[in-house]
C-alpha cells in the first residue's frame, strides 16, 4: 500500500511539472481577431491529410491526448465537415487530393476558416517540385492560419488555435 502511494505522489509531481503547460496566445493579426470573434470560445475543425507523411498527424493526435487535452479550451474534431468551423490541413496538397480539399471546404457552412500546420502545408517542405504535389494549401484554398514547423509541436499548435478560438 505504501508503495502505491508513493508512486502515485512521484507520478503527481511529475504531471505538475511537465511541460504540457500551454501558454496564452497573443492577440494576432487583425483577421484572427475576427475569426476569434466569430467562434467565441469554441473551434470545431475537420482535419483533412491532403498528401502528409503522418509526422502532423501524430502531433495533432497528442494535442487531443489527456497531456495536452485540447478540449478544455474548446476545440474539437469533426467528423463531418457540416458541422465543422473550419479546416485543419496536414501536408502539401498531391494531384489527387486537390478536388477532395476543394469540396470539402464547399461543405463547411461560413464563416469559416481554413488552418494550414505543417511546414509542408505552408510551402511544400521537401515535397516541393515533386511530380505528384499540386502545391501548398494556400495554392489551392484560402488559407487564415499557417503553423509553422516540421513537424509542429502539440504546444505550438494549441497556441495558435486557441488564438484563433478566442480562449
Amino acid at each position: 500500500m505504501y508503495q502505491s502511494t508513493m508512486r502515485l505522489t512521484t507520478l503527481a509531481r511529475r504531471w505538475r511539472a511537465h511541460p504540457a503547460a500551454v501558454p496564452s496566445p497573443g492577440p494576432g493579426p487583425p483577421a484572427i481577431q475576427q475569426a476569434a470573434g466569430r467562434n467565441r470560445g469554441s473551434l470545431q475543425l475537420r482535419h483533412v491529410d491532403a498528401g502528409s507523411c503522418n509526422g502532423c498527424e501524430l502531433e495533432i493526435a497528442s494535442i487531443f491526448s489527456p497531456v495536452y487535452d485540447a478540449e478544455r479550451f474548446g476545440i474539437r474534431l469533426e467528423a463531418s465537415p457540416r458541422h465543422a468551423d473550419g479546416l485543419l490541413v496536414t501536408g502539401p496538397v498531391t494531384r489527387n487530393m486537390a478536388d477532395p480539399l476543394r469540396k470539402t471546404l464547399e461543405a463547411v457552412p461560413r464563416p469559416r476558416v481554413v488552418v494550414a500546420v505543417g511546414d509542408c502545408a505552408r510551402n511544400c517542405g521537401v515535397f516541393r517540385g515533386a511530380y505528384g504535389v499540386e502545391g501548398s494549401v494556400a495554392d489551392v484554398v484560402p488559407v487564415d492560419l499557417e503553423i509553422p514547423g516540421c513537424p509542429p509541436d502539440p504546444a505550438t499548435i494549441i497556441t495558435a488555435l486557441r488564438g484563433l478560438a478566442g480562449t
